[in-house]
């Protein structure tokens, strides 16, 4: 229960930001600087968290691992997720999303051989049905203008953060969330600096003509709450459940932006979404409930 808290948080989080993040690139934030100013602040404060956390010594093979789970989750993803998003519509990259666990699901047979259980195969087909759903429900609250460039970084964002739960999996068992974070981070602040930290120059709120308070906000909630405490909480769940489990998640967010929606009078709530709601968290529910690979080798020596 505490894993699919944790994780049901973190994608909160992430579906209140879709709104936020549109918000800021439609006011002339340059992706980049968004993503590098991530990257930064949450290396700041993932290591001076780490300054009074039990002292965690982290093995070379293990840092070369985060090092490439930092370029998958954390620095190419999030590049690509923001430049994506720009130009991409939010009906697009809510299709796209609905890969992730399909992706996770094969990742996870071939890298952690977890089993592809009948169970939790329909589970992924019923939250797949249920995102899609969702999606075209709200189709035409949708008015921004897909192109084939944001379509193809979303789903490699997609692809990115698929290759990052199945790999980061190993190491949240030996160590913390904040062990793990603040390393990641600074893989990521480090290899994005070069192409991405010109860009902040050009952010709105840095200059006093153009300065706005929303604005101010809005990128506040990006770097704490979409990113520190977000990205916190994903190892965390990782220690409690599966990668396929957590990918499932995933379909939070669509809902997440869609109740965001309606709140503010943009959209109205329908059967269909209800509905893909319904499909969803059934389809969570089942593959939560598919039987872990120690299970089913339990299993089949019971048989024999």
């Amino acid at each position: 229960m505490k894993g699919h808290i944790l994780i049901l948080l973190a994608n909160i989080l992430f579906g209140v930001s879709m709104p936020v993040f549109k918000y800021l690139l439609t006011s002339d934030v340059p992706p980049e600087a968004i993503t590098i100013m991530r990257a930064i602040f949450a290396c700041m404060m993932f290591w001076f968290v780490s300054l009074f956390m039990p002292k965690e010594k982290v093995l070379p093979k293990d840092l070369r691992t985060l090092f490439f789970c930092a370029l998958c989750g954390v620095g190419i993803n999030q590049w690509l997720f923001v430049v994506g998003l720009k130009s991409s519509s939010p009906v697009d990259a809510s299709i796209i999303a609905t890969a992730v666990p399909i992706c996770v699901l094969l990742l996870a047979a071939a890298v952690l051989k977890e089993p592809i259980t009948a169970k939790k195969s329909f589970g992924v087909f019923l939250g797949v049905s249920g995102g899609v759903l969702l999606v075209f429900s709200s189709a035409h609250t949708s008015n921004g203008t897909a192109s084939l460039w944001g379509d193809t970084l979303m789903l490699l964002n997609q692809l990115m953060y698929s290759v990052y739960l199945v790999l980061s999996k190993p190491l949240s068992r030996r160590y913390s969330s904040v062990t793990m974070m603040k390393w990641m981070f600074l893989f990521s602040a480090l290899a994005l600096a070069p192409f991405c930290l010109p860009h902040v120059q050009h952010v709105p709120i840095f200059h006093r003509e153009t300065f706005d308070m929303t604005q101010l906000c809005a990128l506040l909630y990006l770097l704490f709450g979409a990113t520190f405490v977000a990205f916190m909480l994903i190892p965390m769940a990782l220690k409690h459940i599966r990668p396929t489990t957590v990918s499932m998640y995933n379909y939070v967010q669509p809902i997440v932006a869609s109740v965001i929606t309606i709140a503010v009078g943009q959209d109205i709530l329908s059967i269909q979404k209800l509905l893909s709601a319904a499909l969803v968290f059934a389809g969570v529910y089942l593959v939560t409930k598919s039987k872990k690979k120690e299970e089913m080798k339990n299993l089949i020596l019971h048989k024999t």
